[in-house]
């Protein structure tokens, strides 16, 4: 039974959901926006917020914490344009839109986008 186990798994099994937030996260790091059901969205975004308060300062911990799950292209993304951009933020960096839902299947969807 899931008596008080509360988080999302999205119908997937462990792998496959750090697989699945790692490609979100790199998305809307390389894009700034991206359109994804609600659930996804709202699972998304405390991992976004980490990465991105990791991101605010560029040293070599923070680098290679960030080199393990990214690639080179993300992590430069990151630390050189989005970083600095947060430095005066303490947090609250993404936002999240409701929108209309998928045609096809009805599923609630949303916009996941990075404040300017």
């Amino acid at each position: 039974m899931r008596h008080q186990k509360k988080r999302r798994k999205l119908t997937k099994n462990k792998d496959q959901r750090k697989a699945l937030l790692r490609s979100l996260i790199s998305a809307v790091i390389f894009k700034e926006k991206i359109v994804t059901t609600e659930a996804k969205a709202k699972k998304l975004r405390p991992f976004l917020e980490k990465v991105i308060s990791r991101a605010r300062e560029d040293n070599l911990v923070n680098r290679r914490f960030l080199l393990m799950d990214f690639s080179p292209k993300i992590v430069n993304k990151l630390l050189k344009e989005i970083g600095p951009r947060y430095k005066s933020r303490t947090g609250g960096y993404s936002r999240i839109i409701k929108i209309n839902p998928r045609k096809n299947d009805a599923a609630k969807m949303a916009i996941i986008e990075l404040i300017k």
